[in-house]
């Protein structure tokens, strides 16, 4: 049964791989990219064992899965995101993080904590890992890079920009989409010659150099906890109101003046993103 249950998984990721959802495949590839180049000794090895095999180690390929597989898994799609009420611009656990019963951990940050509480058990595993623990680090990856999106933490009024209609200089768009993948697919174009790789090369640069100074911090969490979504939701809400949000109505005409002014925040929360991820990993099988 066990071996059963691993080709269904399988099956689904590779039937799936041209969707795209979430901060859009780009994004998610870009987020753990980052993150597997700074994994520990012992959190590579376990994320090496836990991965599908035929993905040859590489967990950007497998990091929309989450995405992929919300058509089968219906009750996973309120755990892309985070609902906070209109113009308050923050979030607060008890507040937000419900869904319309009432029952609390029914968001992004709420999954985060499910799923590095489940990927704990791995050492206390006597045999090989279970199924679920190769979901949840599936899980887990692409709902760190969920929760970095800005507009993923969000009103609910708009569903996170996802109904505000715009134009993305000459395209139609919703804003939610602009972030999710507009951003990023206009700066790999004009920057870095459409090239992802390029732009990862770019984002590992300043992780060494411009933001060194930053990366305890951001890799930090108080109280020894093993990783802290609800500050990473905090701060997508606040770049959301300063930066996504901002002087953005129903029609707007997104062009170069808004593009270049969101762009570093993108990288930056791509940046966040990854070395975050690698972080909770690290704690997690360390």
């Amino acid at each position: 049964m066990g071996g059963l249950l691993v080709m269904i998984i399988s099956l689904t990721i590779v039937f799936f791989a041209e969707s795209t959802n979430g901060w859009g495949i780009d994004g998610h590839y870009i987020v753990c990219r980052i993150a597997q180049d700074r994994l520990s000794e012992s959190a590579a090895s376990a994320v090496k064992e836990l991965l599908p095999g035929y993905v040859d180690n590489d967990l950007a390929s497998v990091c929309s899965w989450a995405d992929r597989v919300k058509f089968r898994y219906h009750w996973s799609s309120p755990l892309h995101y985070i609902d906070t009420p209109d113009e308050l611009c923050n979030y607060d656990y008890d507040r937000d993080c419900k869904d319309e019963n009432g029952e609390k951990g029914v968001c992004v940050s709420g999954a985060i904590s499910n799923y590095t509480d489940q990927l704990l058990s791995y050492k206390a595993s006597s045999s090989s890992p279970s199924n679920n623990l190769t979901e949840a680090l599936l899980f887990l990856s692409h709902f760190m890079g969920d929760i970095h999106q800005p507009l993923h933490v969000g009103f609910t009024s708009d569903r996170g920009g996802n109904t505000i209609d715009v134009h993305w200089y000459r395209r139609k768009a919703v804003l939610h989409h602009v972030w999710d993948a507009n951003i990023i697919e206009t700066g790999e174009e004009r920057f870095y010659d459409s090239n992802i790789e390029n732009l990862i090369d770019a984002l590992k640069e300043n992780i060494t150099g411009d933001w060194a100074h930053q990366v305890t911090k951001w890799e930090s969490c108080s109280k020894n906890e093993t990783t802290c979504p609800d500050r990473y939701a905090s701060e997508s809400i606040v770049a959301a109101c300063d930066w996504a949000y901002k002087n953005v109505t129903e029609g707007s005409v997104l062009e170069d003046e808004y593009f270049l002014a969101s762009l570093p925040v993108v990288n930056l929360r791509l940046v966040k993103g990854g070395v975050r991820l690698a972080a909770t990993l690290n704690r997690v099988f360390g």
